[in-house]
């Protein structure tokens, strides 16, 4: 499949048909989706790029009515669905079903096991790969206008086109390394459904500041947290549009009691407080009373001895000499966030899991339990078992 290959435009269910059966039994899809989420909760799909050996093809969902052939072809347990950064588009299938499409192999993932660095962009990876610069004018489109441009359709779908050809490449370098198996892990993570499910009662979990919230507090951020996401997927508009997460934080620090206590919480909208206030107080009456729930371990980041910061330095070097050996990025196998978690006793991290193990956990694992040491040797730094 070269870049300059014809590529179709479906918008009609009849066209859709066709494509299916030419899509049909293929042993990999390339998958790409230009969608918009600015002013609503879930993101809108615009359009929808796949390819596979010999046909490539956009298809027009808000032409469309139904696109669930295309979907049946996608949820093939038998084609392995290319993405790049796949979390997005898998969001938006998972949205559209309900459940995930499997297999899947992630570009941008698989990348990280040839030395580039982590979240690499489709752009840097076709540039460094095939030797192609793209086009980034249609970065920011409007892909819910219609009709779309000859260029914004071209540049759509290049994403696949040009995905393929960065798929074989890092398959056959990643067999060439024997590393292929290695991103098992991380491919089967990509379909766990809680990625994506965003259940109103854990929604507290993501507010920013949460970690300096205790008691009564944080039982009454937990309350609201959960009625703004539900509120939010009700409407289908930005959570941040019903109430900010600094809004939030400051109501549940003050815990008002009446509507002119509610109504001084700076950044609260009138509005909020007209249409919503009394329910915002029955919450916050009732939570405040209740035991809230314990923060996850993950969440609680204590404040490192001395001592523990020199061992996590250490910790950094033996992250470094493994991604130097393996010609990797350092940050691709553990970031210092993940090593100060380490040495506070938390073993289930990224780097001690996986391929990350095999390559650094397993020596982390060993300095920290006395069995191997680091040593200057000739001007270098060197690993030594003791």
């Amino acid at each position: 499949m070269s870049a300059n290959s014809d590529f179709l435009y479906i918008d009609s269910a009849a066209e859709l048909e066709a494509l299916c059966g030419q899509l049909s039994g293929a042993p990999w899809m390339m998958l790409d989706t230009e969608f918009l989420r600015e002013k609503t909760y879930y993101p809108k799909l615009c359009l929808l790029q796949v390819a596979v050996p010999g046909v490539v093809a956009c298809v027009d969902p808000l032409a469309i009515e139904d696109i669930s052939p295309l979907l049946d072809v996608i949820y093939d347990a038998n084609i392995t669905k290319v993405m790049h950064a796949a979390r997005q588009d898998m969001e938006i299938l998972y949205h559209l079903r309900g459940t995930l499409p499997a297999p899947v192999f992630d570009t941008q993932v698989a990348a990280l096991l040839l030395g580039f660095p982590d979240q690499v962009g489709y752009g840097t990876l076709v540039s460094e790969l095939l030797g192609v610069t793209l086009d980034k004018l249609h970065t920011r489109a409007d892909w819910s206008r219609r009709p779309l441009s000859p260029e914004q359709v071209r540049y759509a779908a290049d994403d696949v086109v040009y995905l393929a050809q960065v798929y074989e490449r890092l398959v056959e370098r990643l067999d060439e390394l024997d590393r292929l198996d290695w991103l098992s892990g991380d491919f089967e993570r990509l379909v766990q459904p809680e990625l994506y499910s965003n259940p109103p009662q854990l929604a507290w979990l993501k507010v920013r500041g949460i970690n300096r919230i205790k008691g009564a507090s944080l039982s009454v951020l937990q309350a609201l947290a959960g009625w703004r996401e539900s509120l939010a997927q009700q409407l289908d508009r930005p959570r941040g549009w019903m109430l900010r997460d600094d809004v939030l934080v400051d109501i549940a620090r003050h815990l008002p009691g009446n509507l002119a206590a509610l109504g001084k919480i700076r950044g609260l909208n009138e509005r909020v407080v007209s249409r919503n206030g009394e329910q915002l107080l029955g919450l916050i009456a009732e939570a405040r009373d209740r035991e809230p729930e314990p923060l996850p371990a993950s969440g609680l980041r204590k404040r490192l001895k001395p001592e523990q910061d020199a061992l996590v330095d250490a910790l950094m070097a033996v992250v470094r000499l493994c991604a130097l050996e393996n010609s990797l990025n350092p940050a691709v196998l553990a970031s210092r966030k993940q090593l100060e978690s380490v040495v506070a006793g938390n073993r289930d991290t990224e780097v001690m899991q996986g391929w990350r193990r095999k390559l650094a956990g397993e020596r982390l694992q060993a300095l920290l339990d006395g069995e191997l040491a680091l040593k200057v040797s000739a001007g270098k730094l060197n690993l030594v078992n003791l």
